[in-house]
């Protein structure tokens, strides 16, 4: 029998509504009443003085390239990465080759998990075939495979007829449903934000709008079949304006920030550096100020690092031939708490913890992200006040398509418990 003691933590459970200093224990990979722990030989003593010790953190929006893309990530490495972040629940996106539109790629994710990565990786399924937007995907099929919700990521289905199918189907098997927000007609070609930058360096303008759109009819649809849909990755102060007014209308829609949308603006574009093309991509400071604005009202309820890794080769090209993202699996935390709790304090780092564990969770209907007693162990112990300097060659992802080597910031995961074993320590 195996037991593990962390002293002197502030344990921060948003879902129990606990803040206090307190010891945790764990007993055979479960939280567990710290009387258990008494007489068991031998105890682990992990001293958390000084650190925060919370749920294990969920990043519900990660892209881990295998199957068909190991040359940019696999389920392993990307699994290091999390648990060098601090998170212990990743989901995985379903922009894989061949795309994870059937059950059978499912189930090779789910093995390739089991086998190798040392983090909990939930798969996700296509909302389409082939991600193509042409045919749905075989919803209730992808359920009975495992994955806990369905989505195009990196593709956005245009037909509003097919994308309110497949949320009916959704509702059939609650699953909810993920959307990455982008109109083809209005983006067009378009390269970095549509704006001063865009003009001044010639590149082809991304309108807000293009974004904006797919939110709006996200919202109509959520209401026509009474079913949550979430949107990934908002950028855009309109949208954060629609979302704000449909969740207090009682609609069932949600979105998600990722660290890049609120670390820079379009203004660092100029240099040309393709590891600030993202998608969608760094708006302007009014878009910022927006999506800070709405994430310490509520209307933007999840955190998220849309952990999108590229090879060295695939980034160093001409920025109209590059492709789009960034990793952030080990930096958003830091980024995070960097930012919204300590420079800008639009939250305390209790409602940050909430967005990583509570907020997810209950999304996806997970079994996760709380301390109560009998839950299974996964432990993030935080330095809230720890400095440090980004340091790209030392990620344990395999690739370094990251715009912030070199910066530093305060706060970040020191140590990763999985299950009651730790599987990284700073």
């Amino acid at each position: 029998m195996s037991a593990t003691i962390i002293r002197n933590g502030r344990v921060i459970d948003p879902a129990n509504k606990r803040d206090e200093i307190v010891d945790l224990a764990i007993v055979d990979g479960k939280i567990a009443q710290s009387s258990e722990v008494r007489g068991k030989k031998p105890v682990e003593e992990i001293n958390a003085d000084g650190l925060i010790v919370a749920p294990g953190l969920i990043d519900m929006h990660v892209q881990l390239r295998e199957p068909g893309f190991s040359h940019k990530e696999t389920i392993e490495s990307g699994a290091r990465a999390a648990a060098a972040g601090g998170f212990t629940t990743i989901v995985c996106m379903p922009n894989t080759s061949p795309a994870a539109d059937n059950p059978s790629t499912i189930a090779w994710i789910n093995a390739r998990a089991a086998e190798t990565a040392c983090v909990n990786v939930l798969p996700s399924g296509a909302i389409s075939k082939d991600l193509a937007g042409e045919e749905l995907a075989p919803i209730g099929s992808l359920k009975e495979a495992g994955v806990v919700a369905i989505t195009d990521d990196g593709h956005c289905v245009q037909n509003h007829e097919l994308m309110r199918r497949a949320v009916e189907y959704a509702s059939m098997f609650d699953l909810p449903v993920l959307d990455h927000c982008q109109d083809y007609n209005l983006v067009g070609n378009g390269l970095v934000h549509e704006g001063y930058w865009s003009t001044l360096l010639g590149l082809p303008g991304w309108p807000s709008a293009g974004e904006e759109a797919i939110v709006l009819r996200n919202i109509l649809l959520a209401e026509l079949c009474d079913h949550h849909i979430h949107c990934q990755h908002i950028s855009a102060a309109g949208s954060v304006r629609l979302l704000r007014e449909a969740r207090g209308r009682g609609v069932k829609i949600s979105g998600e920030v990722c660290p890049h949308h609120i670390a820079l603006t379009d203004e660092a574009i100029q240099s040309f550096d393709t590891n600030f093309k993202i998608n969608p991509p760094l708006r302007a400071q009014r878009d910022v100020d927006a999506l800070l604005d709405g994430i310490a009202d509520g209307t933007l309820s999840i955190l998220a690092s849309d952990h999108a890794p590229h090879a060295e080769f695939e980034k160093e090209v001409e920025f109209d031939a590059a492709p789009f993202g960034v990793v952030g699996l080990e930096t958003e935390l830091g980024i995070f708490l960097d930012l919204l709790v300590h420079k800008h304090r639009k939250i305390d780092i209790v409602r940050l913890i909430e967005m990583y564990t509570v907020e997810p969770a209950h999304l996806l209907k997970l079994d996760a992200g709380t301390l109560s007693i009998g839950a299974v162990a996964d432990v993030t112990l935080i330095d809230p006040d720890l400095e440090w300097t980004v340091k790209i060659d030392t990620f344990q992802s395999a690739s370094r398509n990251s715009p912030y080597n070199g910066w530093k910031l305060k706060g970040r995961a020191v140590r990763t418990i999985v299950s009651g074993k730790t599987v990284w320590q700073l």
